[in-house]
């Protein structure tokens, strides 16, 4: 709109520089000159005025673009960087946990090893009682047996096998017995029948 009056204007001016020539008057045309020449210097620096305000608005809109390209960059590498965050804290939550699971598996390991400790230490100190009290008076009473009945046992046979020796005054009985195949009586019968009556 503001071209179009510029157009009209200059039109205008033309005219009038037509008709003043016309006329003859140089005091009119010099002057009609000077007017046209202001006129076009305006038209100049006002255009001049334009186009910088274009560049500078071209400028401000490559500048804005590029910072809203930047901060685009920036929320993505954002978004990366929490998303890997992200990842490992639920890494780091799982192993606390698996970390928590065998911490309190450790524990009852180790309370059912103390547990396991006390009843060693407890059967420990029965057998140590068993070895200073029933060991020796087992070994008199196997010491009284072999010096009444004068046999000698075996003690690395199957539990259900007796086997030894019977010492006598002039002759040596070795003993054999599954006592799986014989009644209790009958093996007590026998053995009992190696026994000297004669004190």
């Amino acid at each position: 709109m503001a071209q179009g009056h510029k157009f009209q204007d200059l039109e205008e001016t033309g005219e009038c520089l037509v008709a003043l020539i016309n006329s003859s008057q140089p005091d009119k045309l010099r002057r009609v000159k000077d007017e046209h020449q202001a006129l076009f210097d305006q038209h100049a620096e006002t255009k001049k005025i334009v186009t910088q305000i274009l560049k500078d608005v071209a400028q401000i809109e490559e500048n804005a673009g590029q910072r809203l390209l930047d901060m685009e960059e920036e929320k993505k590498r954002r978004e990366t960087e929490l998303e890997s965050l992200e990842e490992q804290l639920r890494q780091a939550t799982a192993k606390s946990q698996i970390t928590d699971s065998e911490l309190q598996f450790l524990q009852r390991e180790l309370e059912s090893l103390r547990n396991t400790d006390h009843e060693l230490q407890t059967l420990q100190n029965e057998v140590d009682e068993d070895t200073t009290e029933v060991i020796p008076s087992a070994v008199y009473v196997a010491q009284v047996y072999y010096l009444i009945t004068k046999i000698k046992w075996e003690y690395d046979t199957q539990p259900n096998i007796l086997k030894g020796a019977h010492y006598g005054a002039d002759l040596t009985t070795l003993i054999n017995i599954d006592t799986s195949l014989r009644s209790r009586s009958d093996v007590s019968d026998q053995l009992w029948g190696f026994v000297s009556t004669e004190w």
